[in-house]
């Protein structure tokens, strides 16, 4: 019920879609109802339980994940090529919204909409034609940051995959920010906004910490949105 086996399979779901909760290799509720949901779209029977036809799916399904094509990924263009015009969207639970708000609003056309439910922040976001999203989420249980970008067992958001991986290389790089962690997973905050969007799940930080965060996420912002 816990182990490096319980972490594999979160974040094999994960990245399939299906959300398992906190990558903490403990087998609990989201992730008993992470893989009912996966079973259910597989056809099979909703036991809750890693069966050998589960397993054998579950391979499957990360190996079909795995190799990429255009046409599943059509949502979005691959690479930061060019400089994006448009509305900086915050929103979520975290010191780090109103900190980044503050040193973003002089140079960015910029929203913050703190604990808007995520289907208004998705139709916000939308309907201004917003160039970026960033959504934010303090767990005092987590021991990490956790980024998470849009993806499905069918396609994911190459875009989302390497602004989390372009924002994790830079939290990397500071001795005082904990370990960081890149999954794609289908928040309803990823999957229905239709621009790059990255959840950020982190644990308490102190306020040497939230400001070296604060000021990485900057860094990634001045090389990706036009001010």
């Amino acid at each position: 019920m816990r182990g490096d086996d319980v972490a594999q399979l979160q974040v094999e779901l994960a990245q399939l879609g299906f959300n398992p909760g906190q990558i903490d290799g403990i087998f609990g509720p989201l992730l008993e109802n992470a893989l009912c949901e996966f079973q259910s779209n597989l056809g099979i029977t909703p036991s809750a339980t890693l069966t050998r036809e589960t397993l054998n799916e579950l391979r499957r399904m990360t190996t079909a994940a795995s190799v990429r094509n255009l046409v599943n990924e059509a949502r979005d263009i691959a690479g930061f090529d060019d400089v994006v015009n448009g509305l900086l969207v915050l929103c979520g639970t975290s010191p780090l919204l109103g900190l980044l708000y503050e040193q973003t609003r002089s140079g960015f056309d910029v929203i913050n909409l703190e604990t808007t439910p995520p289907s208004d922040i998705a139709a916000h976001a939308n309907d201004n034609n917003a160039a970026v999203v960033l959504s934010f989420q303090q767990n005092d249980e987590l021991n990490g940051i956790h980024l998470h970008y849009w993806a499905s067992y069918k396609a994911h958001s190459r875009r989302g995959e390497q602004l989390a991986s372009t924002v994790a290389t830079s939290l990397s790089r500071s001795p005082v920010l904990p370990r960081v962690e890149v999954t794609g997973m289908a928040l309803p905050i990823l999957r229905e906004t239709r621009m790059t969007t990255l959840h950020i799940e982190h644990g308490s930080l102190d306020l040497d910490a939230l400001g070296v965060f604060s000021q990485a996420l900057m860094s990634v912002l001045d090389g990706i949105i036009h001010r």
